[in-house]
């Protein structure tokens, strides 16, 4: 999966906005407020996703390309060397699992608001 992919796959996502809070190469997706996938645009191309602990561990001992986060809480946060998956359905999922646990932690308003988007 490319960049330009898996920023088209995240900014279709209910209540998510982009934006470079940090410097112009890392792209930050956000939903209602709060991150869920940092992009780095420039080569090597690297993605940090929001993961369950557990499952955190376990990614990083099955995949060579899955490190603990970078610059983020290595508990709840991988960085995954896009160049280096084999397959595009692993990212979305990967995807999908990060966006799904920040939805499952945001306030019951804003849970209510994007809903209604």
């Amino acid at each position: 999966m490319d960049i330009e992919q898996v920023r088209n796959y995240c900014i279709e996502k209910p209540g998510v906005t982009e934006e470079f809070p940090f410097d112009e190469s890392t792209l930050v997706f956000k939903v209602m407020g709060k991150m869920f996938c940092l992009l780095e645009l420039n080569p090597p191309h690297f993605i940090n996703l929001k993961c369950d602990p557990e499952k955190a561990l376990q990614l990083r001992e099955e995949f060579n390309y899955i490190k603990p986060g970078y610059h983020m809480n290595k508990k709840h946060w991988n960085t995954i060397e896009l160049e280096k998956v084999l397959k595009q359905s692993l990212v979305k999922e990967w995807i999908e699992d990060s966006y799904n646990l920040v939805v499952q932690k945001l306030p019951k308003k804003l849970k209510e608001k994007l809903l209604q988007n």
